[in-house]
């Protein structure tokens, strides 16, 4: 929220109760900027209520007395917000970069490829908490907290060597209180459909979705005391009507880092939520969707799951990484990241036909030679 400020001597004269309440109405990066106008404001934009209430008005689950606690224990709610409202922003991400993209090979030994074995033994899987608000249409529809990683328990165990992922729902869910069924209908916002025939040739309920939707995944490691939104906010893609008519996938993410710890030095992490429509306005009620699924996983360049062990690492190094208020330029790296993996992927394809062809010729070289020798 835009206000214009008086000048600064006509404010001298008032008390610090208004410029207190000046400041709570501003939104988090005006109070910033409003914090250099003059050491009265710069001392009262300190205060870590009215940061309190601005990362409750941001996002809900912070209102969760057990949050509050994690949140002081780690710096506190100025803190929070200011590494929290910038989003991930990854400049290594460029066309030129991945020209000569490294392939998996045989080469790397496994120390290699799983990085550093003692940096990895500091890291605790119960020390990460994802923090996780959706909104539709500037309305908070869904706020949950996760407290570590399910099933990540010993060092030995299946999860560090199996692709990671988080199902949210299907976890957060036995701690929450209001662990109900997700739906939207008209009253929240969502266009009215004829049917599902109607909505495959106007795609009116999918524009709204892309349009509607907003996700704030917040991954928190209270060991290093660090956190970090890793979402993108708006959706970065999606897939209507998969895998079934009725179904709809928006996919948000962020483009982290992985130096030294793969090959590709790059990886996406993808935030996979799913939505069903269970009525249309055909059925004789009104149109209503349910949200099936919230993941988060990690890929590689090319489309490879990362996993556990790894994903921890590149997770700890995420929060300590590069970000910006430009949330279009976010959303553009990610873009570019998808650009240059379709482009890898379409160049390996090239390659592995080429190969295919020499093999052939060769064979057909060798069979002719063969019978040649033979006459």
């Amino acid at each position: 929220m835009a206000m214009s400020l008086a000048p600064i001597g006509s404010l001298a004269s008032l008390s610090s109760d208004v410029y207190y309440d000046i400041l709570r109405r501003l939104d988090g990066p005006t109070l910033a900027s409003a914090s250099c106008a003059c050491a009265s404001f710069f001392s009262i934009s300190k205060e870590e209520k009215l940061w309190e209430n601005m990362c409750s008005s941001m996002w809900p689950s912070t209102n969760r007395q057990d949050v509050k606690s994690l949140i002081s224990s780690i710096g506190g709610f100025r803190k929070f917000y200011a590494d929290c409202f910038p989003l991930i922003l990854n400049k290594e991400v460029s066309e030129n970069k991945w020209n000569n993209y490294p392939e998996y090979s045989e080469e790397w030994t496994e120390a290699e490829y799983y990085g550093d074995m003692d940096k990895f033994e500091s890291i605790l899987p119960s020390d990460f908490i994802s923090i996780v608000d959706i909104r539709y249409k500037e309305k908070t529809i869904c706020s949950k907290v996760l407290w570590g990683i399910p099933n990540a328990n010993g060092f030995d165990g299946w999860f560090y060597n199996c692709p990671f992922r988080i199902d949210l729902l299907t976890y957060a869910a036995r701690d929450d209180e209001n662990d109900g069924e997700l739906t939207l209908s008209i009253s929240d916002g969502l266009p009215q459909i004829a049917s599902i025939e109607r909505e495959r040739k106007d795609g009116k309920l999918w524009l709204e979705l892309c349009n509607g939707f907003q996700l704030s995944w917040i991954v928190v490691n209270r060991r290093i005391k660090q956190a970090a939104n890793l979402a993108s906010w708006s959706p970065v893609g999606g897939q209507r009507h998969w895998p079934t008519d009725k179904d709809f996938v928006l996919r948000f993410g962020s483009v982290l880092p992985a130096k030294d710890v793969l090959p590709c030095q790059v990886v996406e992490c993808i935030f996979s939520m799913k939505l069903r429509v269970t009525h249309t306005e055909g059925d004789g009620v009104q149109t209503t969707i349910k949200l099936t699924e919230l993941s988060m996983q990690l890929e590689d360049m090319e489309g490879a799951h990362v996993n556990g062990r790894n994903s921890l690492l590149i997770l700890k190094e995420a929060l300590s990484c590069h970000r910006s208020k430009n949330y279009s330029e976010v959303l553009e790296s990610c873009h570019l990241y998808s650009k240059v993996q379709s482009e890898l992927k379409e160049e390996k394809m090239r390659n592995e036909s080429r190969f295919e062809r020499l093999c052939i010729l060769s064979g057909i070289g060798a069979f002719m030679m063969f019978w040649y020798c033979i006459l």
